[in-house]
This record gives structure tokens, C-alpha cells and sequence, in this order.
């Protein structure tokens, strides 16, 4: 998978967002550039970078935070752990897509992270009615936690999980969101129209063969 000038669309500030669920964009930050799996949170500066462009950190206060954080022992521990994470997480969201469950030690994992970082909530009134929305005031690195274990929570009980899939081009997942349910890549720009020449390609080739 490449990045060009005609897929800028689907890339904010380097990063990729094309999977319809944060945690699956997350998961996404180590995709193939270049033909070769490449890490785009390789430091703090880059989580932070990805906080922001995922729309999880929108505050001033809180990017200020994050600015000051930067170049903490303790950023660097919590993305570290964070990464490692991540890899776990690539490993269940891959067993749900062969049709199987992730692991019990796996369940137990995010079960802890979520009693230690806890989804908040605030009601809010808001064009003539009172709606609840997150309410995240991160005060240490490691608070972030509880945005990322909560997305993560959300896709492995995720009812749909046949939707729940992997790029037939690249290493990229995502969940399919088409009506018919039948998406079978990343992103049309990204590997669509890549895969859609092959199959015609395919096709033109078995036309060509003659019959006896």
C-alpha cells in the first residue's frame, strides 16, 4: 500500500483513517509503505500527532498537556505498553475474522484496563434536548487509556462482526460499512482500483484463451 497526491483525502497529518472505527485506525498505524510494514507512532510526539488527527484530543488544554508531555519517561512507557497492546489487539481482531473468539487472557487484559480507566460520561443540552457525550480530561499520560481500551471494548462485542475484515491487498482492517456488506478493500483509492484492474485483467486473459 502506497501514499500518493490523489489519496490525501483519506491521510491527516500522516496517518491513516479509513477503517470506520478509531480502534481499527489505531490498529492501522502500521501499515505497509513502501512494501514493507512501517511504524507510525515511533515516539510520543508521533502519538501525539495521532491523538489529535483521530479527533480523541480536540481541547487546547489538552494538546498543551500533550506538548508537555512530549518528551516525559512517562509518554514513552505508556506508548510503549500502548504498542504492545496493539499487537495483542491485531492478534484478536485477526481471530474474530477467522470466525473465532479472542483469548480469554486477552478479555482479562482489557477487562483490567478498563476498571483502571473507566469510560466518563457528562450530560449536555444541546438544540433543544440533552444528549450524553465523553468526557475526557486526561491529567498523565497513561490516561489515555481510557479512550483507546473503550474503543476496544466497543469492537470485540461488536454484534456485526462478519464486517469486521482485512484489506484483500494489504495488511490494512476495517469495518464495512456498505449496504450489501461485501467491501472487500481498504480504500478504493488505496487498493480498490487496484484490485478491480486485476479482476479485469483476469477475466480479459480467460476471454483471450481460445476454445478447441
Amino acid at each position: 500500500m502506497h501514499s500518493s497526491a490523489g489519496q490525501l483525502d483519506e491521510w491527516v497529518d500522516g496517518f491513516l483513517f479509513v477503517a470506520n472505527r478509531l480502534i481499527l485506525d489505531f490498529l492501522n498505524t502500521r501499515p505497509i509503505l513502501a512494501d514493507a510494514p512501517e511504524e507510525l507512532l515511533p515516539d510520543a510526539h508521533a502519538l501525539e500527532r495521532w491523538l489529535i488527527a483521530s479527533g480523541i484530543v480536540t481541547s487546547s488544554k489538552t494538546k498543551s498537556l500533550l506538548r508537555n508531555w512530549r518528551n516525559a519517561p512517562e509518554a514513552a512507557a505508556f506508548l510503549s505498553d500502548l504498542i504492545a497492546f496493539r499487537e495483542r489487539l491485531r492478534n484478536a481482531v485477526i481471530e474474530i475474522e477467522n470466525g473465532s473468539l479472542p483469548s480469554d487472557s486477552f478479555l482479562a487484559e482489557v477487562n483490567s484496563l478498563l476498571l483502571q480507566y473507566p469510560r466518563r460520561t457528562s450530560l449536555h443540552k444541546r438544540d433543544g434536548k440533552v444528549v450524553i457525550e465523553p468526557l475526557f480530561e486526561p491529567l498523565r499520560p497513561s490516561d489515555f487509556w481510557a479512550p483507546i481500551v473503550a474503543a476496544a471494548a466497543d469492537l470485540l462485542s461488536e454484534t456485526e462482526s462478519s464486517r469486521l475484515r482485512k484489506c484483500d491487498s494489504c495488511i490494512v482492517h476495517f469495518f464495512d460499512t456498505s449496504k450489501k456488506g461485501s467491501r472487500r478493500w481498504c480504500s478504493m483509492k488505496i487498493c480498490g482500483n487496484k484490485l478491480k484492474v486485476a479482476t479485469y485483467q483476469k477475466r480479459k486473459q480467460a476471454s483471450d484463451i481460445p476454445v478447441d
